[in-house]
């Protein structure tokens, strides 16, 4: 995956949220796991779980960030891949994540591989940008993310078939009946 002797090169804070506010037409991620343990959806995750509100303000920075990158002409797009039933995690997301991510601009699709193989995607969430850059989000089996990881000279060929083929395989969130 990386040039010889060259160090991994890891992204966070100002250097990744670079690249939501500088790409020029697409942002696509992959989604693979069916829990992710984000220290900042803590709160919000066991409010949803005990059946309190969602607050208002819900994801509302990057509601921000999807809009103007939409009302600019550029797209975010997303296939998440489920298995039924549903994990507690992906429930909340259904519930009060994407809904949000939708309305914003988002096109959010839903992959459900339950009765059916994977279409030969990999195991590894990933976020392509302008075709051209690929970071690799690396996570512990517990859904907890170790690091953002900068692929140098990505065989970008493989990305484009992996979008590809998640998308004729995913349907519209507003679609999905699982």
């Amino acid at each position: 995956m990386h040039e010889t002797g060259s160090e991994p090169v890891y992204l966070a804070g100002d250097a990744w949220k670079t690249y939501f506010r500088d790409f020029k037409r697409s942002a696509f991620r992959l989604e693979v796991h069916q829990t992710y343990t984000m220290p900042g959806e803590g709160e919000t995750f066991r409010a949803f779980r005990s059946g309190g509100p969602m607050p208002t303000d819900f994801n509302k920075a990057w509601h921000e960030t999807i809009r103007v990158n939409v009302s600019s002409g550029r797209t975010m797009t997303r296939a998440k891949i489920v298995r039924r039933p549903l994990t507690p995690y992906s429930r909340y997301l259904f519930a009060w994540g994407i809904p949000g991510n939708v309305e914003a601009g988002e096109d959010y699709r839903i992959l459900d591989v339950t009765e059916r193989p994977n279409p030969g995607l990999p195991e590894q969430d990933f976020w392509m940008f302008d075709e051209t850059t690929v970071v690799h989000l690396n996570y512990r089996p517990d859904g907890t993310q170790i690091n953002r990881e900068l692929i140098r000279d990505p065989d970008i060929g493989k990305y484009l078939a992996w979008r590809e083929r998640a998308l004729e395989n995913a349907v519209p969130f507003r679609a999905y009946e699982g």
